[in-house]
């Protein structure tokens, strides 16, 4: 392992330090996620008899361990022990981001922005005999209107997300230590005419990962989990980063070319079959009722190419619109480079990048020539070696 490096193993619940450098051999490089759970998997041959902590119980235990990758002293990953197996004197770990934790947790409550609400009549029931005028009323008086429908109270994105996070993490052995941004994005789920309220309600059995990855996808916005020592560097503070609406920035002090710092460049990607240039979105409703919404971008070039997408969350024009352009530009988008591989440079020293920023790629592909074009950090794993290697997307194909 390069100096510099160690991983660190902390109790999951408790936060205690068990062992300062665990003896991992790694099997994937650490991988941090744009809006997703990062990873890892790593083996430890032969068994060390260190691995026990001081309870009798193994140091490495299935969603009982925290690992800590840090670099120089700062934490560059970290996350969750999800899986560990066994081949004799030989085991093997996969860790995800605290992120992943989430998904497989019922959510036990019920959450709603954006109901109608339909008050009750107060004079039901109070004309009987249908003249018109409430019973035995003397003078004789009119039956009023019945009380007009009204949209309840709808709540801001983040705080529907938070309160996602807080149900899970106040679950009785729930609590892994992340703090979610207690800002808000600026949207209200629901319709504002009551027409399609945003819900999640325990009976329908709904997943509380399944709900905060639909959040992030139909709205849409970024988020990122952090690590970090804390000021007296024996605590690790997890912090869970919301955009409004997106994380990082266009990077024009950064370069990243042929040549200088890029060493090797993951196989440019075209589309092939999954090109379109007209897409059809099909939302809420059954019939002549569906909502629906139909884009399309025409370069007076290619053939038509349509592709329909079925959501059957989503009703407003706005939303139907969103979800469709989303669509659309992902599919007629140009070439892309997947990912670059990096070596620490001054053009971009290793760190000086965030997740979500916009970066300018300049590379040679045969047959095509040179690309010069912005690419989105969605990904990067380190390595031992001093090598970087940044997974990427095309700036373009992103819409907030």
């Amino acid at each position: 392992m390069a100096n510099g490096w160690r991983f660190i193993a902390q109790r999951a619940l408790t936060a205690e330090f068990l062992d300062w450098d665990v003896p991992l051999a790694l099997s994937s490089n650490p991988k941090r996620s744009l809006s997703g759970p990062g990873q890892l998997s790593a083996t430890i041959e032969p068994e060390y008899a260190r691995l026990i902590g001081p309870d009798k119980s193994p140091i490495l235990q299935e969603w009982g361990t925290k690992l800590y990758l840090e670099v120089d002293g700062a934490i560059r990953w970290g996350g969750i022990l999800t899986k560990a197996s066994y081949d004799g004197a030989k085991m093997s770990v996969e860790c995800e981001g605290l992120t992943s934790y989430p998904h497989g947790i019922p959510y036990e409550d019920y959450l709603v922005s954006g109901e109608l609400i339909t008050p009750p009549d107060p004079y039901e029931g109070k004309d009987k005999n249908h003249d018109g005028y409430i019973d035995f009323s003397n003078p004789k008086r009119r039956v009023p209107d019945p009380p007009k429908p009204y949209t309840g109270p709808r709540i801001d994105a983040f705080v529907a997300f938070r309160k996602i996070w807080e149900h899970v993490l106040t679950r009785p052995y729930g609590d892994i230590g992340i703090r979610v941004d207690s800002h808000n994005l600026g949207k209200l789920l629901g319709a504002a005419d009551g027409t399609s309220p945003w819900e999640l309600a325990w009976w329908n059995n709904p997943d509380c990962g399944q709900a905060l990855d639909s959040l992030t996808r139909d709205l849409p916005f970024d988020w990122v989990e952090t690590h970090a020592w804390g000021e007296d560097h024996r605590t690790v503070e997890h912090r869970l980063r919301l955009g409004t609406p997106r994380l990082g920035r266009k990077r024009t002090d950064l370069r990243f070319a042929d040549g200088e710092n890029i060493s090797a460049i993951a196989k440019p990607e075209g589309l092939g079959d999954e090109y379109a240039n007209e897409i059809v979105v099909l939302g809420k409703g059954e019939g002549r009722a569906m909502a629906r919404a139909q884009l399309a971008n025409f370069d007076g070039r290619r053939l038509r190419r349509v592709s329909t997408v079925t959501d059957k969350t989503l009703s407003s024009a706005d939303a139907l619109r969103v979800r469709g352009q989303q669509e659309l530009t992902g599919r007629s988008q140009a070439l892309q480079i997947p990912a670059i591989q990096i070596v620490d440079h001054p053009n971009a020293r290793y760190g000086s990048w965030s997740l979500g920023d916009d970066i300018r790629v300049q590379v040679h592909v045969p047959w095509v020539g040179d690309i010069d074009m912005w690419h989105r950090i969605i990904g990067d794993e380190v390595s031992a070696d001093g090598t970087c290697v940044l997974t990427l997307k095309r700036s373009d194909s992103f819409h907030y």
